[in-house]
């Protein structure tokens, strides 16, 4: 696998060449190298790069906020409009937005290649605005549908685009802190849908206002990008060489800027402007990548995280404990682990967080089995069940939650980076939506035991994978990432 790769000595090691350049690209590249060796000890300031990042992690708190915020009004959205008892129709309220963002997300990678990574957040935003304003003004479910699926598109358009922006701006030495941002900015919407959803049930329409209030974030991330560096790595690939130097001496500094020029300019030098066809993602040299790409994305969602949300206030309450404490514990735990994992992605690296997160996780749905089998006492069944999600929950936003996101931006090469992100997220979305259908059908088939076993499987399964392909990123350029993993022609 790739992990012979890493060493230091084989980090700049080219493909072969088709022409005489190649032996001078080589010893470039290793000059390259010692140069990076040189300025490890003068990183760049972070602090100019962190209002960038900072602004593009609203679409992740958008993100979080939408998923979550018709959980608590959806009984008061139902009486208000008509259709209080319709399971159908409740559950379309709240997964049509999947819908949307499998739309958003396929579009995602050529909309961010095509109009640049600021105005495709601009352009993830104005969905959100007008959807939210359709679902807060309506009067009947078909007004709330559409007004959810035009969330949704700006939903599925986001992350994607955030993992590549957060990646593409960000110092090498902090770019995993910065990624963990994007998971800790999601926590912080959930939470905050949560928390404004609280008055729904005293104040008559008040889940109108929950809809509203979610206009302003998204209408600060329009506003709040036009002063935001756009990416160098997208400039570059444009032929905009200038403005992309400059766009560097926004987020590095002047003293390092030219050494980020000419670092990115030894990287696919002449085939930037190529189309990139579906085709070459799905098969030849690039398919490795996308492939482990979107194999992380599958097992993130075939762990369980899901279920587990969905399924935390049953838990939580058979314990007596009453839901909203538990919406509360679960949001501790994810948060609390979100932060951990920002405080150790570039300590730690990125593998070993994500071993450790999958296998705690299966370890989590083990207690969570033993608590739903015959073996142990009521009591010491609700100890395993809640100790076991809560346990779940902080294991995956240690690793498993920002992870992915995150190191698919690394270690896919520039000239496919943002559609081949596209089709990972996409393979993301699918997943999550049939093991939402098909969740409380196994449940019922299977029963919790045999349920949380499966999703244990799974997360060992993720543990094995990511053992065996995935690559350590920690502390690399993209371009020392790309030219080390460079599949040989």
């Amino acid at each position: 696998m790739w992990g012979h790769h890493r060493e230091t000595s084989s980090t700049y090691k080219r493909a072969p060449s088709r022409d005489s350049t190649n032996m001078v690209d080589v010893e470039e590249n290793s000059d390259l190298l010692q140069n990076s060796l040189d300025k490890e000890s003068s990183n760049p300031s972070w602090k100019l790069s962190f209002p960038h990042v900072l602004v593009a992690t609203i679409s992740s708190f958008l993100f979080g906020y939408h998923i979550g915020v018709v959980n608590e009004p959806l009984e008061s959205i139902s009486v208000d409009l008509g259709f209080s008892g319709n399971t159908l129709a409740e559950g379309l309220v709240v997964s049509i937005c999947l819908g949307g963002a499998f739309i958003g997300c396929l579009l995602s990678g050529w909309i961010a290649d095509r109009i640049g990574r600021r105005r495709a957040f601009q352009l993830c935003a104005l969905p959100m605005i007008v959807g939210a304003s359709m679902s807060a003004a309506t009067n009947n479910l078909f007004g709330m549908l559409v007004g959810r699926l035009f969330v949704g598109t700006g939903l599925g358009l986001g992350p994607p685009v955030a993992s590549l922006y957060v990646t593409e701006v960000s110092p090498a030495f902090v770019r995993g802190t910065y990624g963990a941002f994007i998971q800790i900015a999601t926590c912080l919407g959930l939470m905050g849908a949560l928390f404004i959803g609280i008055p729904v049930k005293e104040i008559a329409g008040w889940w109108r206002v929950c809809f509203w209030v979610s206009t302003i974030p998204a209408a600060i991330l329009v506003l709040a990008m036009v002063f935001c560096a756009e990416s160098p790595h997208w400039l570059y690939k444009q032929g905009r060489t200038a403005e992309a130097e400059a766009e560097f001496v926004k987020l590095l500094g002047g003293s390092e800027a030219k050494f980020a020029m000419a670092e990115l300019s030894k990287v696919d030098r002449g085939d930037e402007t190529d189309t990139v066809k579906l085709s070459e993602l799905l098969r030849g040299r690039h398919f490795k990548v996308v492939f482990i790409g979107s194999t992380l994305f599958a097992l993130q969602q075939l762990s369980g995280i899901n279920a587990v949300f969905y399924f935390s206030s049953t838990v939580f309450k058979s314990a007596g404990v009453p839901s909203d404490l538990a919406n509360v514990c679960i949001g501790i735990a994810n948060l609390s682990g979100s932060v951990i994992s920002m405080v150790l992605m570039d300590k730690l690296g990125r593998k070993l967080l994500l071993f450790w997160s999958f296998f705690g996780m299966a370890i989590a749905m083990i207690l969570q089995a033993t608590g739903a089998s015959s073996l142990v006492s009521n009591q010491g069944a609700l100890y395993f069940s809640v100790g076991g999600m809560l346990l779940f929950v902080l294991t995956f936003a240690l690793g498993a939650g920002p992870v992915p996101g995150l190191l698919l931006p690394e270690i896919l090469p520039g000239r496919i980076r943002a559609k081949a992100m596209a089709v990972c997220m996409a393979v993301h979305w699918v997943v999550n939506f049939f093991v939402g259908l098909l969740f409380l059908r196994l449940l019922e088939q299977l029963g919790p035991q045999l349920l949380y076993s499966m999703f244990a499987t799974f997360c060992f399964m993720a543990v094995v994978f990511v053992k065996r392909n995935v690559v350590e990123t920690k502390g690399k350029s993209l371009h020392e990432i790309e030219i080390a993993l460079l599949p040989q022609d």
